[in-house]
């Protein structure tokens, strides 16, 4: 019997998150990240891009008032927004350090340009921007830890914000 594969051009549609307060969280997702707010009715809330049904879906559901997960427990590590041009990463890095927002960590995996943050609830988000995938090389097959740090390099953040569009506020 044939082992059955995800099609090639599968895509994962949204995510769904549980959140402490859903005034803020919004506010995070709609006037830092530059997401439309469909609705908000009070305990869920959705927001997209590009008048998608939702990408980002917020409750309070059973997190109302809540804490952040605590460290060296399971759950989600991040989700990815990826970025259809280079530039747009930029645009939006430039926003987040224009506006103060803490920035984690960055990386240029070979494949793509990563950069990490974390929402109010302490949700991780990497903003990413795939290279085309004949620029990859290297990475797949027989990769071995040692390996690894060769596809991991460090990410100059300034030069990145430099290619951002003047207004991006």
């Amino acid at each position: 019997m044939k082992k059955y594969r995800i099609p090639g051009n599968f895509k994962i549609g949204h995510v769904h998150l549980k959140v402490a307060n859903l005034d803020r969280a919004v506010a995070f997702y709609d006037e830092v990240m530059g997401f439309d707010l469909n609705f908000n009715l009070g305990d869920f809330a959705f927001l997209s891009a590009g008048g998608y049904h939702h990408q980002i879906g917020l409750n309070t559901w059973e997190s109302k008032d809540g804490t952040s997960p605590a460290k060296n427990t399971s759950g989600l590590y991040h989700f990815a927004l990826n970025y259809p041009e280079r530039k747009d990463l930029a645009n939006i890095v430039k926003r987040l350090v224009d506006k103060g927002y803490p920035i984690d960590g960055s990386a240029d995996h070979t494949s793509h340009l990563a950069v990490y943050l974390r929402d109010p609830d302490g949700n991780g988000i990497e903003l990413a921007w795939d290279r085309p995938p004949e620029t990859w090389g290297g990475w797949r097959g027989n990769l071995t830890r040692a390996k690894i740090g060769q596809l991991n390099s460090s990410l100059n953040l300034e030069q990145l914000i430099a290619e951002a569009d003047d207004e991006t506020n």
